[in-house]
């Protein structure tokens, strides 16, 4: 059953698909109406799963799950992921690809690779209280609060330590 993802539970899983590139508008609102139906009718063996799903920042899927109602088995989850792939087809950008990570620089996403990455810190392009996307955090409260943080407050500090 299809939820409005602010009003999923502060512990609801989450799992964050970064696009290779931002959506046009065009783009989000046709999708829009995909995205509300995959939430109505994914299931978990026969059970209604309370779902949300939507784009953040034009370039971010966020798929929701409110756990305490249903648990996301391997079948539903190769669903959402099934999904994904058609969305990637549909929208003709890569959602599962993760070599590049996301910065916020200037209110744009900034893709970067890891050698990208530690040209950008070289030239203070990047630093350590630059917004980094950490897309592995798993519910909507670290979403919510930690989403993005400054990348020296995350796995990236290393790349700022002298």
């Amino acid at each position: 059953m299809y939820v409005a993802f602010d009003h999923l539970p502060p512990h609801a899983r989450v799992w964050i698909y970064q696009a290779s590139r931002p959506l046009a508008e065009d783009e989000l609102m046709a999708v829009l109406p995909r995205l509300a139906a995959f939430a109505e009718e994914w299931t978990s063996h026969g059970r209604q799963l309370a779902a949300s799903a939507q784009f953040l920042h034009r370039q971010f899927l966020v798929l929701g799950l409110d756990e305490a109602v249903a648990g996301a088995s391997g079948c539903s989850i190769d669903a959402s992921v099934r999904f994904v792939r058609a969305l990637e087809q549909q929208l003709g950008i890569d959602l599962l690809e993760k070599s590049r990570m996301a910065f916020l620089a200037d209110g744009q996403v900034q893709l970067l690779t890891r050698p990208e990455l530690r040209a950008a810190v070289a030239a203070g392009q990047v630093t350590s209280a630059t917004p980094y996307f950490n897309n592995t955090l798993s519910t909507k409260a670290e979403l919510t609060e930690c989403w993005p943080a400054p990348a020296g407050q995350t796995w990236l500090a290393r790349y700022f330590e002298n």
